[in-house]
């Protein structure tokens, strides 16, 4: 009987330590808001935008990883809810109702669909599942401005409207108000991020539109390489830069 007790004591510890544990790995999600079929409608109601993730009630890896990211880059934008929504098929099925009102299935999990104001369905995310996709699919279906490691929003707003002009006399203007823009930017990661952005305008009224898919390839080749970790990050982010010379449709 002794044995039993401390038998069953133990594999009421482990039952304890493992949901701990499942809680302490899907705990990497800073600013998600977890959200239930009672929740759901009142909390996303009140956004522009919700991104929200359909997973496994207790989500870990790299993918868990990834929409941890866009969840941190989106803490300051009112604009846009990130949230998660747990499923479980077995037990009390808890949120499996909200799932299939959504067409989600448990073996395409995660799923990412995006909820704007003033459209009745929402869009899925189909892309590879990197934070740097996920956030390109927020602002090309939202609106709603999620700016891209290294990326200026006013920056970004002026690139846009450059990549849209066919006038060079247009773009030259453009250009005079990104170099106002660059010089009184503040602080040595926002000058480096405004002098790519100027530099990519000129070169582009030097050589023509077709130099940012030119310099995107080279930059993704030169990734493909070994490099420091600094020196991919500073890659990265000029990649993310000229992609906003794209316009939002090629994004």
């Amino acid at each position: 009987m002794a044995e039993l007790s401390v038998l069953s004591l133990l594999h009421f510890s482990l039952l304890i330590l493992s949901r701990y544990s499942l809680r302490a790995l899907a705990a990497d999600c800073k600013g998600c808001v977890q959200l239930d079929t009672y929740s759901f409608d009142k909390v996303v109601s009140k956004f522009k935008a919700s991104v929200v993730k359909f997973d496994v009630a207790y989500p870990y890896g790299e993918k868990q990883e990834e929409f941890g990211k866009v969840s941190e880059s989106a803490y300051s934008i009112n604009d846009l809810l990130v949230a998660e929504v747990g499923v479980k098929d077995y037990g009390d099925k808890e949120n499996l109702d909200l799932a299939e009102k959504y067409g989600v299935k448990k073996d395409e999990f995660p799923v990412i669909k995006l909820f704007v104001q003033g459209k009745t369905k929402p869009v899925t995310f189909t892309n590879d599942f990197k934070a740097e996709n996920i956030q390109k699919f927020i602002r090309q279906n939202s609106g709603v401005y999620i700016g891209l490691p290294g990326c200026l929003e006013e920056f970004d707003q002026i690139a846009m409207e450059f990549s849209k002009q066919v006038s060079i006399e247009k773009k030259k203007q453009l250009l005079r108000k990104m170099e106002n823009l660059w010089d009184s930017a503040t602080g040595k990661s926002n000058q480096k991020s405004a002098e790519t952005y100027v530099k990519t305008m000129r070169k582009i009224i030097e050589k023509g539109n077709e130099f940012a898919d030119s310099e995107l390839k080279r930059i993704q080749n030169i990734l493909k390489g070994k490099l420091s970790k600094e020196k991919q990050s500073e890659m990265q982010y000029r990649m993310n830069i000229l992609q906003s010379f794209r316009g939002k449709d090629e994004l």
